[in-house]
């Protein structure tokens, strides 16, 4: 990982999180226990303060920065998808940001949100828990379900395993030139929102 002190701020990750060594952690930001932070992503905390509480994940090519002097925080649970922009927004716990969505200064998204992928969050806009939200500009389309926070709080335990078999399993290697024979079969363990929708 590529971490940085700014001024006179040091980045404070615990043991248990994984940060992707493709990953970028810059000056006032606190990854708490649990977390995963995929290759790519961004934690810019040279002009303010950003707290990831306990198992959070910040994605593949994410940005999570703000304006000069603000402090956010991702708290616990707080599932953030590839792409996504969080610029100087607070994240309510057990929240889901879909891909590619960007959220904006000063808004607030509630305990348990789901926002769609490609949403855009306008500035100090505020979402109760519980809101599905979609659109640009964004907004409250229904209640989230207790099947959809229950598939998405599962899917976040993912990623929150993620961190201990990141640690003791993954390191870097050659590639193979050819197919093994035994080459393992990806097991199927999680199923689309969709999916289980039609089960």
């Amino acid at each position: 990982m590529a971490v940085f002190s700014f001024k006179s701020h040091i980045p404070v990750i615990h043991e248990s999180s994984f940060v992707h060594p493709q990953a970028t952690v810059i000056g006032n930001v606190i990854v708490g226990k649990n977390c995963y932070v995929g290759p790519s992503a961004v934690i810019r905390g040279d002009w303010g303060e950003i707290i990831l509480e306990d198992g959070v994940n910040v994605q593949e090519n994410c940005t999570v920065h703000m304006f000069p002097g603000k402090s956010i925080t991702l708290k616990e649970g707080a599932h953030v998808g590839h792409g996504a922009i969080i610029h100087g927004a607070n994240l309510g716990r057990n929240c889901m940001i879909g891909m590619n969505s960007v959220i904006m200064d000063d808004a607030t998204i509630g305990d348990e949100c789901i926002v769609g992928a490609m949403a855009f969050v306008k500035a100090e806009a505020v979402f109760e828990p519980r809101s599905l939200i979609v659109g640009n500009p964004a907004k409250k389309i229904k209640e989230v379900s207790d099947q959809m926070i229950a598939w998405k709080t599962a899917g976040t335990k993912l990623y929150q395993q993620l961190p201990a078999d990141c640690h003791e399993t993954m390191k870097e290697v050659e590639p193979l030139r050819k197919i093994p024979e035994n080459r393992p079969i990806q097991e199927d363990f999680y199923k689309t929102l969709q999916e289980m929708k039609n089960k």
